[in-house]
Formats: C-alpha cells, sequence, structure tokens
C-alpha cells in the first residue's frame, strides 16, 4: 500500500521540475523560428531598457532647421516634422511598451490572475460564483472598447490626484515624467489581462485538487498556502507560460492603440503609438505628413509588428511543446 508521504507533486526545488524545463529549453531551441523570435524580442527589449545609454539626442529636442530630414550620420532615422530625432524616439518609445507590457502582466496576470484563479479554483462555492460572475460582467463589453473607456474616464482623475500630491508636498515632474500614463494604461488593461489567466488558472486547479498528492497532503494536515504555492501552482506554470506568451503582444498592440488615440502615453514622453498617430493623424499638417514621408511610419511599424508576430511564434512553440495532446 502506497503511503501519504510517497504521493507528491514535483515542486519547484524537485529535480523531476528541473529537468522537465531542460528538457523544454532544449526542445524550443531545436525550433529555429521560435529561438530567432526570442532573440529578437529579446534584442528589441534591450534597445528600450538602453534608451538612456544609446540614444542620440535628447527626444524631447526640437531643431525646426531640420525638420521631415531624411536618414543621415546626425539622424539615423531621419527627424520628424517637429525636427526631432526618429530613432532617439523609436528606442525610447520601446521603453514605454516594455515598462507598460511587463508591469500589467506582472500586476495583471500574474498576480491578480494566478492568485484568484487559485482561490477560485481551490475553495469553489460562493467565493467562486462570484469572481466568475464578476469576470463574465467585464468580458461581456468588446476589450478595446472598454480599455478606451477606462483610460478616457481614469486620466482626468488621476492626473488631478497627481497635481494635487505634487502641490502638497512640493514634488515636481510627477505628471511630466510619465508615470501617470503608464498607472492610467496599467488600470486601463486589468480587464484583458486578469480574467483569461483567472479562468484559464482555474480549470486546472479544478483538476488538480482532486488529485491524490493534493488529498494527502490535506490528511497530512498541510497548510492551505502551502497546498496552494508548494504542490498545485507548480502544476500550473506550463499553461501560464503558454498563455502569457500570446498575450503579451496583445497588451503591446493595446498600448499603443491607447497612444494613438491620444488617451495613452502624452507628449513628449515617446510612444510608438504616438509616432504613428503624429503623421497619420487628421488634419492638413498629418496628411501632407503622410503623402510626403510615409517611411517615418516604418520604423515604429515594424517594431510593433515583430513584438507581435515573434510573441505569437514563440506562443506556439511553447504550446507544442508543453502541450501534451499537441505532440
Amino acid at each position: 500500500m502506497t503511503s501519504s508521504t510517497d504521493i507528491k507533486a514535483p515542486r519547484v526545488d524537485d529535480p523531476r521540475y528541473n529537468g522537465l524545463w531542460r528538457r523544454v529549453w532544449s526542445q524550443f531551441r531545436k525550433r529555429r523560428l521560435a529561438f530567432s523570435s526570442l532573440i529578437i524580442i529579446a534584442l528589441i527589449y534591450i534597445l528600450g531598457i538602453l534608451a538612456p545609454v544609446i540614444q542620440t539626442h535628447d527626444y524631447r529636442e526640437t531643431d525646426l532647421r531640420n525638420t521631415q530630414q531624411g536618414p543621415s550620420t546626425e539622424h539615423w532615422f531621419g527627424t520628424d516634422r517637429a525636427g526631432r530625432d526618429l530613432y532617439t524616439r523609436v528606442i525610447w518609445g520601446i521603453q514605454t511598451t516594455v515598462i507598460i507590457t511587463v508591469t500589467s502582466f506582472i500586476t495583471g496576470s500574474l498576480l491578480l490572475g494566478v492568485s484568484i484563479g487559485l482561490v477560485a479554483g481551490y475553495f469553489r462555492g460562493w467565493l467562486d460564483a462570484v469572481i466568475m460572475r464578476i469576470g463574465e460582467v467585464i468580458s461581456v463589453f468588446p476589450d478595446i472598447l472598454l480599455i478606451i473607456l477606462l483610460a478616457a474616464t481614469l486620466r482626468p482623475r488621476i492626473v488631478e490626484f497627481a497635481r494635487d500630491v505634487e502641490d502638497s508636498y512640493g514634488i515636481t515632474g510627477l505628471v511630466s515624467s510619465g508615470i501617470v500614463d503608464y498607472l492610467v494604461i496599467g488600470v486601463a488593461l486589468l480587464p484583458l489581462s486578469w480574467f483569461g489567466m483567472m479562468r484559464l488558472v482555474r480549470g486546472q486547479v479544478l483538476v488538480l485538487r482532486e488529485a491524490e498528492y493534493v488529498e494527502a497532503a490535506r490528511a497530512m494536515g498541510t497548510s492551505t498556502p502551502r497546498i496552494l504555492f508548494r504542490h498545485i501552482l507548480p502544476n500550473v506554470v506550463s499553461p501560464v507560460i503558454v498563455s502569457v506568451s500570446f498575450g503579451i503582444g496583445s497588451i503591446a498592440l493595446s498600448e499603443v492603440i491607447l497612444s494613438f488615440f491620444g488617451l495613452g502615453v502624452q507628449p513628449p514622453r515617446p510612444s510608438l503609438g504616438v509616432m504613428i498617430g503624429d503623421v497619420t493623424a487628421r488634419g492638413g499638417a498629418s496628411v501632407s505628413v503622410l503623402r510626403d514621408h510615409p517611411e517615418q511610419l516604418l520604423a515604429p511599424i515594424i517594431v510593433v509588428w515583430l513584438l507581435i508576430f515573434c510573441w505569437n511564434i514563440v506562443g506556439d512553440a511553447l504550446n507544442d511543446i508543453l502541450n501534451p495532446r499537441s505532440r
């Protein structure tokens, strides 16, 4: 007869668990397209992180004597209609995308989505019902429309609160630094990021909570947090990683759309969406820029396309490797 101590789930510090991820990494490296996509993503993110170091100009610097210039040794990607260096603004726009996507996923998908999914799936009952009903009500709205509505509604209030803090405590630069913009976008993107992850984790936990090793742990008097985070969570990591790899591209696109409509990052802070909007926005000057200098769209659009495309390729590869049904 097998004792309860013999029935264990692989934990984070278990050699079997570490061996699994070594095999996953080994298989992933053999997929050249996916591995190349991961390298491209890493390079783009490194460019954004190192923007203050590798910039060639100040992103706020304007030069009205050199507007709408083509690529040159001084301005590698040319200049916009305000004479600002496009290369510098692109890498700072990448940094904006990196900050928003990473913080949105850490706070929304990983902290909220995984934690609430663990609780809802493990305890079930009225708590599960309340969480699911709230999520279903939110998910009824089209994602992008809900994000735009939240951003448009919250921005004036958050900006006003930030200005009150600046006036009360003598702090300067709280609004102009872009922190408020990041907060607005982060809050607006929460409905897009938490519910899908929560539903995924909940479905996995509903199955795992009935597993023999979980029942054995409960019989031995193991605390609920330890069961959730030491026994159940490691077995949920695989689908979570696949979901994250698919979702980061969507978050990046949502940030670009918000900034394009003027609801995300505000000038002078660069954003890929703002750069696209500067060229394609309605109005006589913008129409002239789009007609005479369409090349100004190339850099921001290529970066956005690469991020979304490469994250989807990585997600497909991870799904094939980690999903037993697709093997």
